[in-house]
């Protein structure tokens, strides 16, 4: 037993580079995410029409298909229209949309969780719909979503797993090319295993520490329960 686990500590650097490579599609296709989450909530509650549908068309569309599909559809789709993209950044483009979907639902529900009577006061104070949204509205809905918004941060890193399908390097990938080279199975998917645990509980952990600063009285981020998003359960909506 000893002689399998010292084999494998020579693809320590194998795995070390792995995670560092999950870490970077995470924080891309988080950022990603936001951007795609808060647009799409914003459009979501719009007076103009075109704009409220195209949201909902988006979310519905992401929510009702598999994510492994949606990443199939980036990486192998997408050349035939001319675009090309490699594993890394079809990953960051196809994951950032799925949990994108999700969020916008969240950030949607925080928004129209302000109050609406804070909204006629600004308005009779004469402020600026950009000045409502940016100074009221927005830093409550935050504060409100904030936990959700961890949440899908630790399943987005999970998800990144799924990535191995289309030959990125990260530690579900690497770890299957270990495996087939050494036909360890028990302890190299243990150590991808544990790297996984360490990695979710580090920005769990940083995300906690990030909001007892952004927020005061600071937020208590609760043990995660049942993760949606990259699931196959659907959250309820707002």
């Amino acid at each position: 037993m000893s002689y399998e686990w010292l084999t494998l500590w020579g693809y320590v650097p194998e795995f070390i580079k792995a995670g560092w490579l999950t870490l970077q599609v995470t924080v891309l296709a988080f950022v990603l995410a936001l951007v795609l989450g808060l647009m799409a909530a914003v459009a979501s509650i719009a007076p103009l029409a075109i704009l409220r549908w195209s949201a909902r068309g988006y979310v519905e569309i992401i929510r009702n298909t598999p994510v492994l599909l949606q990443i199939f559809i980036v990486f192998f789709g997408l050349p035939s229209a001319g675009i090309s993209l490699n594993a890394y950044w079809a990953g960051v483009i196809a994951l950032g949309l799925n949990v994108g979907a999700y969020l916008s639902e969240v950030f949607r529900a925080g928004i129209q969780s302000v109050p609406r009577g804070q909204l006629e006061a600004a308005g009779i104070l004469g402020l600026e719909r950009t000045q409502v949204f940016t100074e009221i509205v927005l830093p409550q809905a935050a504060r409100a979503v904030y936990p959700a918004i961890v949440n899908y941060l630790i399943q987005l890193l999970l998800g990144t797993s799924l990535l191995s399908a289309i030959a990125l390097p990260e530690l579900t990938g690497t770890a299957t090319v270990i495996n087939s080279r050494t036909l360890l199975y028990v302890q190299t998917f243990a150590v991808a295993l544990i790297a996984y645990l360490m990695l979710s509980n580090a920005l769990s952990w940083l995300a906690g520490r990030l909001g007892a600063r952004i927020f005061h009285p600071p937020l208590i981020i609760r043990p995660r329960t049942r993760l949606t998003g990259l699931s196959l359960r659907r959250p309820h909506r707002a």
